[in-house]
């Protein structure tokens, strides 16, 4: 704190005046020295000082004013260090939001990823019905009265159609009965177990004449160590050759070909 100011000018109340100027208190309360008249070629000068009795005052008056400041400062550090820690939050809320929404955008697309996951299966569940059913409403439409029975076991599901004149819809060489049989399992929903059809018994008889006719040739092949190649067969028909003679330790099978004239060719045992 300024107690005393040296003031020129030139006159001495103008000397005077500029030390009260740059001291900031009034007349009443300084005390005065001169320290030069002054004259045509000098300036006057004084020194102003606060008087003892009203030095306490300002001395107050100052450490009011450092208060003040001194709380001022520190409210404008407390705000300073709110705004950055609102800052610093809002900046979190920010992350967490834009956290939050790409977590909402990435369940939304699997939510999407699922509906039509489901649409699909739906859509691909539409496409297959009950085979049964299926088999019901064909033999109606072709005016056939039939009775339909459901044999199953660890592996296979066989629907067994018996009833009059069914040799026209099996067909002459079973033409009709393979075209029936691949048309149900394309309309049947793949399961565990696979699907075979039986129309007038003549898959069984199909499976006792097509074995008979392996055992027979494989008689054959094994008396003239000569292989045979069948006629092109059907995948059903084919199968049906292989697993007759499976266990057969003088011949073995084998398919070769493209489909629809692939052939089943039996085999010496070694002559592979």
């Amino acid at each position: 704190m300024i107690t005393s100011v040296e003031g020129t000018g030139k006159t001495i109340e103008k000397a005077v005046e500029s030390a009260l100027l740059e001291l900031k208190v009034p007349r009443e309360d300084v005390d005065i020295k001169i320290l030069s008249e002054g004259g045509i070629f000098k300036k006057a000068k004084v020194v102003v000082s606060i008087s003892e009795d009203a030095l306490p005052k300002y001395q107050k008056h100052k450490k009011f004013v450092e208060e003040e400041k001194e709380l001022e400062e520190k409210a404008e550090e407390k705000a300073e260090t709110e705004a950055k820690e609102n800052k610093k939050k809002e900046k979190e809320v920010k992350k967490e939001e834009k956290k939050a929404d790409k977590e909402e955008k990435k369940a939304e697309k699997e939510v999407k990823k699922e509906e039509k996951k489901a649409e699909k299966a739906e859509e691909k569940s539409e496409k297959y019905c009950d085979p049964e059913d299926f088999l019901k409403d064909l033999f109606k439409v072709l005016d056939k009265d039939v009775e339909i029975t459901t044999l199953e076991d660890e592996k296979y599901i066989t629907y067994m159609v018996n009833g009059e004149n069914l040799g026209e819809v099996i067909g002459h060489r079973g033409e009709g009965y393979y075209a029936l049989n691949t048309l149900l399992k394309q309309v049947a929903k793949k399961g565990d177990k696979k699907i075979l059809l039986d129309i007038g018994s003549f898959r069984e008889k199909r499976v006792e004449s097509l074995t008979q006719m392996a055992k027979r040739l494989a008689n054959k092949v094994a008396k003239t160590g000569r292989f045979i190649k069948l006629d092109p067969m059907n995948p059903s028909d084919r199968r049906i050759i292989h697993t007759a003679l499976q266990d057969d330790n003088r011949v073995t099978t084998l398919s070769k070909g493209s489909e629809p004239h692939r052939q089943v060719i039996i085999f010496p045992k070694g002559d592979e």
